[in-house]
């Protein structure tokens, strides 16, 4: 059942509103959009009917509050006013609102009208959803083809996805960086991750596969990939109209060998210098270097993994980034990764 905000000031308006709809929706009848506010704190509603004229915050401040939070800015709003006031509109569909219904109103007409726009709107999410999932399979077949061509790293690019959600939801729990992840579209961040190493594409494939450790200019070459993967993501951004995706598989790309430090590469930024994006692939990279067997290495168990990661607190790694790894740690050795990494040994990619 969709959840529908009422907020009038008006009693009257407020009990017309919830009688109508009460049955068809879940309705919450609030007096003021501080109540609104704070409600919208345990619900996300799917539609909300926003009085235009009221005390302390009216209409257009709370929709410009709306807007501004990342969770409720996509919810579709319509205004409810005493006003025929066409400069009040203009502004209000400026603002983004999805709707005007005067008071006052009819219940029929106003069931109606809801009914419109959210059947509107779930069409458009759809189409959006299946957008999206063409995007990702797209990126998917992208990545999987550098991941061809590096017959050392197989199985890289899903199992550090995995270890990146892992991560990211304990930073949310943990409220760790949250001023930065609540700006985030996790479908969009979390997808995008599959690129950090699309720079390989551009790397000799001797030195990809070469079956024993690198000499000095063989490393440098492969350091080139984080340069290359953002000139690769820039071309494209050029091209297009980013949504937030590209953005962040530039990040991963360019950040990812960064080191809390300063001695990473390819720039040896330091601290907080390194976008975030970088500095949680780091962790989920080196973990995943760390338990997959290399040429040159033999795979580590977890517990060493950990160990290693733990004691580069601070020089590799960010300080609270490691806090955040070490509650969690455990679930970066459960069975489904477990299962995916020797899944890559079997099939003699590692």
């Amino acid at each position: 059942m969709k959840t529908i905000f009422i907020v009038d000031d008006n009693d009257t308006n407020l009990m017309t509103a919830k009688t109508a709809l009460d049955g068809t929706y879940k309705t919450f009848a609030l007096p003021g959009a501080a109540r609104m506010f704070k409600l919208a704190e345990k619900f996300t509603p799917d539609l909300i009917l926003l009085d235009l004229d009221m005390p302390e915050i009216d209409g257009f401040e709370a929709m410009r509050i709306l807007k501004e939070d990342l969770r409720l800015k996509a919810v579709p709003v319509i205004f409810l006013t005493a006003k025929n006031d066409p400069e009040s509109e203009i502004r209000g569909f400026e603002m983004g609102a999805l709707d005007f219904i005067n008071k006052p109103f009819s219940p029929p007409v106003l069931v109606k009208r809801i009914e419109m726009h959210l059947e509107t709107d779930r069409l458009v999410k759809e189409s959006q959803a299946a957008v999206r999932e063409i995007h990702n399979a797209t990126i998917r077949v992208i990545a999987d083809m550098v991941e061809n061509r590096d017959k050392v790293t197989g199985g890289h690019i899903e199992r550090t996805q995995l270890y990146l959600e892992i991560l990211i939801n304990e930073l949310l729990q943990t409220g760790t960086y949250t001023d930065e992840i609540d700006k985030w579209d996790l479908g969009l961040l979390l997808p995008s991750a599959q690129l950090h190493d699309v720079g390989k594409i551009a790397i000799s494939d001797l030195i990809l596969n070469k079956p024993g450790k690198l000499t000095d200019e063989e490393f440098k070459e492969i350091q080139l990939h984080c340069t290359y993967g953002e000139n690769i993501i820039d071309q494209i951004i050029a091209t297009t109209k980013d949504d937030g995706f590209l953005h962040h598989a530039k990040m991963f790309a360019g950040y990812h060998h960064e080191k809390w430090n300063g001695k990473g590469y390819p720039r040896g930024l330091s601290g907080d210098n390194i976008p975030l994006e970088g500095r949680i692939m780091a962790i989920a990279d080196v973990y995943d270097a760390l338990v997959c067997e290399r040429p040159y290495k033999k795979a580590f168990t977890h517990e060493k993994a950990v160990e290693i990661i733990s004691n580069d607190r601070g020089t590799h790694f960010d300080p609270k980034l490691i806090d955040v790894f070490l509650n969690i740690e455990k679930e970066f050795n459960s069975p489904f990764v477990t299962s995916l990494i020797n899944a890559s040994r079997e099939s003699s990619c590692v």
